[in-house]
C-alpha cells in the first residue's frame, strides 16, 4: 500500500502540474507536441490530433513538450514566437495548479475534521468536568465570567488559570447554570484542562477559510526553510528524494488517509515554490530568462537558453542522486545493519 499510495501521489502532482502547463499552452495557441507523465522509456502512447499522449516507465517526473521551448522555432505556433506576457502565463501555470491543489487538499482536510464548537463532545470519566458535573451538549458559554466565543477561548482560560478551580457557564437545555470544576495540570501540554473535547460541524465555509490559511502558513515555514538552507542554517543532508517521501508516505499511512493527504497537499505546495525558484531548468529560471530577454532584447538567444536550461537540469540530477543517496543511507542502510 506505501507503493500504491507513493505512486498515486507522484503521479497526481505531476498531472497536475503538467496539466497547467498544457491547457494554458493549448488556450494561448501554443503547439504542444507531446504531454507525458513518468520519465523514461514510453510504455503507452497515443496521438491525438497534433499531440502525443504518453505514460513512461519512472512516476518521478512528467512534461509538456512546447514546440520552441528549448531551441529556436520558425513554427508560428511555437512557445518562443508567442507573446511574453502568454509564455509567463504558460510558465506559473504549472505551479498555480499545484498550489491550487494543496488548497483544495488543505480545504478538504478542514472540512473532514470540523470546526471545533463550544459545545461539548465527550466527558471524560472520572475527570475534574465529570465530577463537576458537566454532560455531553452542554454549551459552554463562560469560565470564570469571561465570555467564550470560540472553543480557544475555553482552552485559553483554563489552562492558563492560576486558581485551582474555574467556573463553567453552560446552556444545557435552554436553562443556564454555572458549574465549579477543579483543574487539573497536563505536564506533557504544560496547562490546565479539566477533560472535555469539543463538538465539530463540518461547515463549507470555515473549511475554504481554513484551506486559504493553512496553505499561507505552509508557504511561509517552507520559505524559511529554504533561507536556512541558503544560510547554513539547515544542511542539504536534510533534504529527501523520492526513497524519503516513500517512508514519509509510509509513516502518514499508518497514521491513516487524512494524514496521506496532508502530506499530498504539502508536497504539492513543496513542488510550486521549487519550480518557481529561479534557477535553471525550473520554471522560475525560465521566467526570470524571459525577463532578461524582454529587457535586453534580442542578446539572449533560444539556443543560448537552452544550453543554460541543459546545465541545469544536469545539475537537478545530480542533485537527486546526492539527495537519494542520502535518504539511503538514513532508511535503509539501518534496516540491514
Amino acid at each position: 500500500m506505501t507503493v500504491i499510495y507513493a505512486i498515486i501521489i507522484f503521479c497526481l502532482l505531476i498531472f497536475v502540474h503538467e496539466l497547467g502547463h498544457f491547457i494554458v499552452a493549448k488556450a494561448c495557441g501554443v503547439k504542444v507536441n507531446e504531454f507525458a507523465i513518468g520519465m523514461g522509456p514510453a510504455f503507452f502512447k497515443r496521438q491525438k490530433g497534433e499531440t502525443t499522449y504518453s505514460l513512461r516507465a519512472f512516476p518521478i517526473g512528467g512534461f509538456c513538450a512546447m514546440e520552441g521551448e528549448d531551441q529556436d522555432s520558425d513554427d508560428e505556433r511555437a512557445f518562443n514566437n508567442k507573446p511574453a506576457w502568454q509564455r509567463a502565463l504558460v510558465l506559473i501555470a504549472g505551479s498555480f495548479m499545484n498550489l491550487l491543489t494543496a488548497v483544495i487538499l488543505l480545504m478538504i482536510i478542514a472540512f473532514w475534521i470540523g470546526q471545533p464548537t463550544t459545545t461539548v463532545d465527550k466527558v471524560v470519566e472520572q475527570s475534574p468536568a465529570y465530577e463537576a458535573g458537566l454532560l455531553q451538549g452542554d454549551e459552554i458559554t463562560a469560565v470564570d465570567g469571561r465570555e467564550v466565543d470560540e472553543w480557544n477561548d475555553i482552552i485559553t482560560y483554563v489552562g492558563e488559570s492560576e486558581k485551582d478551580t474555574a467556573e463553567i457557564t453552560v446552556l444545557r437545555n435552554g436553562m443556564e447554570m454555572t458549574l465549579v470544576s477543579d483543574l487539573e495540570f497536563d505536564k506533557q501540554a504544560n496547562r490546565n484542562k479539566i477533560g472535555i473535547t469539543a463538538a465539530s460541524e463540518h461547515n463549507p465555509g470555515y473549511a475554504a477559510v481554513a484551506g486559504v490559511k493553512n496553505t499561507w502558513n505552509m508557504t511561509v515555514m517552507m520559505y524559511d526553510i529554504i533561507k536556512q538552507l541558503f544560510t547554513g542554517d539547515v544542511s542539504v543532508k536534510e533534504l529527501s528524494g523520492p526513497v524519503g517521501i516513500v517512508y514519509a508516505v509510509n509513516d502518514s499511512a499508518k497514521a491513516g488517509v487524512i494524514y496521506v493527504v496532508y502530506l499530498a497537499a504539502l508536497l504539492s505546495l513543496n513542488l510550486a515554490i521549487m519550480n518557481m525558484l529561479p534557477l535553471p531548468a525550473l520554471d522560475g529560471g525560465r521566467l526570470l530568462f524571459l525577463i532578461i530577454r524582454k529587457i535586453t532584447g534580442k542578446r539572449v538567444t533560444d539556443e543560448m537558453e537552452g544550453k543554460v536550461h541543459f546545465i541545469g537540469i544536469m545539475l537537478l540530477l545530480l542533485l537527486m542522486v546526492y539527495v537519494t543517496w542520502n535518504d539511503i543511507i538514513k532508511f535503509i542502510v539501518p534496516i540491514f545493519s
